[in-house]
């Protein structure tokens, strides 16, 4: 089995393939990816890799808080998305960012 953990603060310049590089160092990487902005294309700065099971505990140890290229990383295990059913606009019943809807 594998599990995903979350790489945080990755610096703009960090790719895919450069991330799956720096993990392969210290356990076997099943998938890598950095997320980036659909519009421009560029890094957003986190991104994550999926490892086996057990080698996973080894990994967050190992690069939790390793600076690269002068940023001190983010590694943790990656949680689920929360259930957004709400559409998107906010978890105010009856409104959104904006405020409540008045009703005159």
């Amino acid at each position: 089995m594998a599990k995903t953990l979350f790489f945080g603060n990755l610096p703009w310049s960090v790719t895919s393939d450069d991330l799956a590089r720096l993990v392969s160092e210290h356990a076997e990487v099943l998938s890598a990816r950095v997320i980036t902005d659909r519009d421009t294309g560029r890094s957003r700065g986190f991104g994550f890799v999926e490892v086996a099971d057990e080698a996973a505990a080894s990994v967050i140890e190992a690069l939790n808080g390793y600076e690269l290229n002068g940023r001190p990383l983010t590694v943790n295990e990656a949680q689920a998305r929360p259930d957004r059913s709400d559409g998107g606009r906010g978890s105010r019943p009856g409104g959104d960012r904006r405020g409540p809807r008045r009703s005159f």
